[in-house]
């Protein structure tokens, strides 16, 4: 079968694309998917670099995120049959409850083979059928970024109608969560260095918009929107350059989600924390309850991902490009 394989953790040369690698064969508790599409993450630019934190099986197959159709299963399968409609799990042994650290040190993409190749092997459990009106492409926009949104609002986040929530950004996790977010009739406030991008928020349902760069006390910013009260949720993605600010822009006893670190590590103030009781709360994308959950409201209300651009299997070097230059929307790949 074809795969993408990475030889080596330095960049993007490392990307190897293989035509002779055997077709997995399901175990008796697996599933055989046919891949049809995958989309990227920042993740997988941590992947390419040699930097992902629990380390990465050599000539690994590369993707966390994809979306397929069974084309066999093992003897022990009860719940899906060939022909359906599925994409993998994030974390395919973490089906509920909390992360633990077994769970979080098996991961696809990374310390396990992914999802960029034409057949991958999937344990039933970790193999979740997505809504009927979403293509292929769509649907594999959900593991990562989609759960990661839902885990961070609704499990994590308690989101309830007219909360204010504070989105750091317009990647794929802050576009998920604003559609997430006026699901549950909340107020989003839209943070983007482009103002091109944050008209495509607010044509989303985006209340208040802030350009970062032409106001950088932005934590000023939303206290003025909300009357000096602050945001009840704020989805953290840029670490340290943006955490302080952040726990300045959201209200006394609210919760910061802290999910990405695409401006790097460094040292954070905790007194804010405790004086004004603000809870943070780390998110490692989700399980596959909460995969679920979220299909249920994605399915109920008809909602679709964002998607930049479609590359083919075989450019797949140009879709890593074209998600590092921070386009709005997800960028996929089709297999």
């Amino acid at each position: 079968m074809k795969a993408f394989q990475f030889r080596e953790t330095a960049g993007m040369t490392g990307l190897i694309l293989r035509n002779d690698l055997e077709k997995p064969a399901p175990g008796h508790d697996e599933v055989l998917v046919r891949v049809r599409a995958t989309s990227l993450n920042f993740r997988d630019y941590i992947v390419t670099h040699g930097e992902y934190p629990v380390g990465m099986k050599p000539d690994v197959i590369p993707l966390s995120d994809g979306a397929g159709d069974v084309v066999e299963v093992g003897k022990n399968v009860k719940t899906l049959g060939v022909g359906d409609r599925v994409a993998g799990c994030f974390f395919p042994d973490w089906i509920s409850g909390p992360l633990t650290q077994e769970v979080f040190m098996r991961s696809l993409g990374g310390p396990i083979d992914g999802m960029l190749a034409e057949y991958v092997a999937l344990p039933e459990r970790a193999a979740i059928p997505f809504p009927p009106h979403l293509s292929y492409e769509e649907a594999a926009t959900l593991p990562n970024a989609g759960v990661t949104a839902w885990h961070a609002l609704v499990e994590a986040g308690r989101i309830q109608a007219g909360n204010t929530v504070l989105l750091l950004g317009t990647g794929g996790v802050c576009l998920f969560a604003l559609q997430f977010a006026k699901l549950h009739s909340a107020i989003v406030i839209q943070t983007s260095s482009s103002d091109d991008k944050l008209e495509r928020a607010k044509a989303m349902g985006a209340d208040h918009l802030i350009n970062y760069r032409n106001t950088p006390d932005w934590d000023q910013e939303v206290l003025r929107l909300t009357g000096g009260r602050g945001a009840d949720i704020v989805i953290e993605v840029g670490g340290a350059q943006t955490l302080e600010r952040s726990l300045k822009a959201v209200r006394f006893g609210g919760i910061v989600t802290l999910i990405g670190l695409v401006s790097g590590f460094g040292k954070i103030d905790p007194l804010p924390l405790m004086q004004r009781s603000i809870s943070m709360h780390g998110i490692n994308v989700g399980s596959a309850d909460m995969f679920r959950a979220m299909n249920r409201a994605i399915d109920a209300s008809r909602l679709r991902p964002v998607i930049s651009r479609t590359f083919t299997f075989e450019h797949a070097t140009y879709a890593y490009a074209h998600q590092q230059a921070g386009h709005f929307g997800k960028t996929v790949i089709t297999v």
